[in-house]
């Protein structure tokens, strides 16, 4: 029985030593390079068990491998025997399990960890982190985009853990991180030197839509473009160029945000000191057109100096049109100045009144009464537009187309496109509006044929037709109608057929009608009035004597 025991007791005895001194599958081991064959290394890793290890494996990415014999290294025993009786060894296993310990306790401390960057993949990038592979974001590469990431493969340099998952053996890195932390600090120092108002030198680093980043030695400071220069500058790129050195002017510091806000137009003389003296109210200047807008066009009279051209300005004749086509950018015009605001760096420009207002002129060149030529340009309802010299209008009323038909039946008888002449009847200068007449073309036939006829007076008429209702007669050239009612005192004589076409005969002017252009007369009322003289010059019908007596008196003393 005793020797039973003992004998159980040194069987539990071997098989703990067996279990102390032989390693498990799955840990990470110690051994000794005892030879390099064939491109691996042969280890011992003791209890009588060798493995081999590709070189490779003990290379860092980029490098060429780092082993001898006799090192010793630590290995992942993935077995203990292998189809050769020879054990599973992996020393880029032992690496990772090394690493992942190593990177979980920096990740608790928040702790940087050196790795570099060796592959490129969808996305980022991958790097090795002395074992463990991790991926880096191609947003946490840098601060800003990278273009060609060549010059950073293969550096080691310390990167940030954003997260990591042992299970998954996930490892997401940055880069960024790390350069912000560092940029922040050396911002701050930098930032610290600086005061609003101090000149430096800077380095153009990129350039944008709207301004330049200078660095100014660590920290970034913002150039914007309308600080660039006095005058407008389209594009920053006209300033400035990637890697010149300039000087600039700080102007504004925001010590929480670190902002920097640089000038380079500080630097040099403003040229609105001046305007006021160089640019006097009413006088004109040569300027280029710069800019145009649906309002008008911007005029610069020198660089840093510009001046609005509205379109109520542009032009004397040219209405509700865009400023696009009377002016083209670059175009080189002369404007006078019409008002200059230094406070607000404004100043108002004319274009039309380099030119002579064309109302003026016309009023000058064709004074009322003046017979002028020009195409129907529009018809309306209350007239006639006349195209003039000097690009402007005349309107011709519809009471002013003709002496003889009503203006709704006269304007019937134009087209546009048609040439007529007009006489000018008035020019208002302030109001931009001429009055032309076209009946007026030729005189007034009407007021020079009775010019020298007024009511009561007896004139001289030819019989140019005979109607039932009286006769038509003419006097120089106008016509006029004597009613059978005026044809005789007697009405047995007031019969149309008694008078013949060109007979002469006398009558009395009874009314003179302008408006109508017409004559009112009356033979009936010459009869009248000749009566009533004879009695006044001869005798009263209350004396006894009769009417045939005293006209009878009268003729003989005419005779």
């Amino acid at each position: 029985m005793a020797q039973t025991a003992s004998m159980e007791e040194f069987e539990a005895l071997l098989n703990e030593s067996f279990e102390m001194d032989t390693p498990q599958e799955g840990s990470v081991v110690k051994g000794k390079v005892i030879a390099i064959e064939n491109g691996q290394a042969v280890i011992d890793v003791g209890y009588k068990m060798e493995g081999r290890v590709d070189l490779k494996e003990f290379a860092n990415p980029g490098e060429e491998p780092d082993v001898k014999v006799g090192d010793e290294v630590e290995v992942y025993l993935r077995a203990t025997e292998n189809a050769r009786g020879e054990a599973v060894l992996s020393r880029e296993m032992a690496r990772r399990e090394e690493a992942w310990d190593r990177l979980e306790k920096a990740y608790a401390n928040d702790e940087r960890v050196e790795g570099a960057i060796f592959g490129r993949v969808k996305g980022g990038f991958t790097v090795d982190l002395g074992g463990a592979v991790a991926f880096l974001p191609g947003s946490q590469v840098d601060v800003r985009p990278v273009r060609d990431a060549g010059p950073l493969m293969g550096l080691k340099q310390p990167f940030q853990i954003l997260k990591m998952d042992r299970r998954r053996g996930n490892i997401v890195v940055s880069r960024r991180a790390i350069l912000e932390e560092s940029r922040a600090e050396q911002r701050a120092e930098v930032i610290a030197k600086l005061k609003e108002g101090d000149v430096v030198d800077g380095v153009v680093k990129n350039i944008t839509e709207y301004g330049a980043f200078v660095d100014l030695g660590g920290v970034d400071g913002l150039l914007h473009v309308t600080d660039m220069a006095w005058r407008r500058v389209n594009h920053p790129s006209e300033i400035v160029s990637i890697g010149e050195t300039i000087k600039v002017q700080v102007i504004k510091i925001n010590k929480e945000t670190h902002r920097i806000s640089l000038g380079l137009k500080q630097l040099q003389e403003d040229p609105w000191d001046l305007v006021a003296v160089k640019y006097p109210l009413g006088s004109v200047h040569k300027g280029r057109v710069t800019n145009i807008t649906d309002y008008g066009a911007f005029v610069e009279l020198e660089p840093g100096v510009e001046g609005l051209v509205h379109v109520s300005e542009m032009s004397w004749t040219k209405k509700n049109v865009h400023p696009g086509k009377i002016v083209s950018t670059s175009q080189e015009v002369d404007v006078m100045v019409l008002e200059i605001d230094p406070a607000k760096r404004r100043v108002s420009l004319g274009l039309k009144q380099t030119q002579r207002n064309p109302w003026e002129v016309f009023a000058e060149q064709f004074p009322p009464g003046t017979e002028v030529e020009g195409e129907v340009k529009n018809i309306t309802e209350f007239g006639l537009f006349i195209g003039l010299p000097g690009d402007i209008d005349g309107m011709v009323h519809l009471s002013d187309l003709s002496w003889e038909e009503r203006g709704e039946d006269a304007i019937q008888n134009y087209r546009k496109g048609d040439v007529v002449k007009a006489v000018v009847q008035e020019v208002d200068v302030e109001k931009e509006r001429i009055s032309l007449s076209i009946k007026a073309v030729g005189g007034d036939k009407f007021a020079e044929a009775v010019g020298g006829v007024k009511r009561g007076s007896v004139i001289t008429v030819t019989v140019t037709a005979i109607e039932e209702g009286g006769i038509e007669v003419e006097y120089e050239g106008m016509k006029s109608f004597i009613r059978r009612s005026d044809l005789s005192r007697d009405r047995s004589e007031q019969r149309p057929e008694r008078f013949s076409v060109g007979d002469k005969v006398d009558v009395r002017v009874t009314n003179v009608d302008p408006k109508t252009r017409r004559l009112g007369l009356s033979i009936k009322a010459r009869e009248i009035a000749e009566e009533k003289e004879a009695v006044a010059q001869y005798g009263s019908s209350d004396s006894g004597a009769s009417l045939g007596d005293i006209l009878g008196a009268a003729l003989k003393r005419d005779e």
